[in-house]
């Protein structure tokens, strides 16, 4: 099962590289990872995303709790969450294909940020679950590249992830 897991961590230099050598040591997978400084300058929030059974999820949080490093840690998936992620997208756009692509763009929520005479880049924000379904609907002789930033997520309501 796929789970967003979201830490706080102390703002220091191979704070990174003791979480991510957590997963690689043990043999885990990290699907995305993103890490930026929080309101807080002297702690980063890093947002893993990552799939287990809720046994192997377990560990993983365990681990994460014994670095020294880790302040504190929530797997969104345990809770109400907002979760979104960006994708750039830049397609061929001829003439013939120009107005479908933006169609079919506007239709998902999609927006051109970037147009020449031959290439559209197109941002989307969304869950995963929603990019991967914008992806399938293009036509992937048309793309040309595609950036994704991975999840990033938040507790709904009164769920926040403080110290």
């Amino acid at each position: 099962m796929r789970h967003i897991i979201s830490l706080l961590m102390e703002n220091e230099a191979g704070a990174l590289s003791r979480v991510s050598g957590l997963f690689s040591a043990r043999g885990y997978n990290i699907e995305s990872l993103s890490v930026a400084p929080t309101e807080d300058q002297s702690l980063s929030r890093m947002t893993i995303v990552t799939r287990g059974s809720d046994e192997i999820i377990e560990q993983i949080i365990k681990q994460l709790n014994k670095l020294i490093d880790v302040v504190k840690v929530l797997d969104l998936h345990d809770g109400d969450h907002i979760e979104r992620e960006l994708v750039l997208v830049k397609v061929k756009a001829n003439k013939q294909y120009r107005d479908e692509v933006q169609q079919l763009s506007s239709s998902y929520g999609g927006r051109i940020i970037d147009s020449s005479e031959n290439i559209l880049t197109i941002e989307f924000t969304g869950t995963s679950t929603e990019l991967d379904n914008y992806l399938k609907s293009l036509n992937n002789s048309f793309v040309v590249e595609i950036v994704r930033t991975g999840a990033s997520g938040i507790g709904r309501g009164d769920r926040i992830l403080k110290i």
